[in-house]
């Protein structure tokens, strides 16, 4: 018999941890991925309203 110095309670309680470890893992990478595609969504919007605030000032001008 192999004995590798794991009881079956303290395997379970590490692999207990390790699942719940994972799960905050991937929590905080679906958050940060959220985040930054908001970001960027953020800046497309942004950028269109400064060109149409562009092209505005430019047939104002030419007016």
């Amino acid at each position: 018999m192999d004995d590798d110095g794991w009881d079956g309670a303290e395997g379970r309680e590490v692999l207990r941890r390790a699942e719940r470890a994972t799960r905050w893992g991937w929590a905080a990478i679906a958050g940060v991925t959220g985040l930054l595609g908001f970001a960027l969504v953020a800046l497309v919007v942004g950028l269109l309203l400064v060109a149409v605030a562009m092209a505005y000032v430019v047939i104002a001008m030419t007016s």
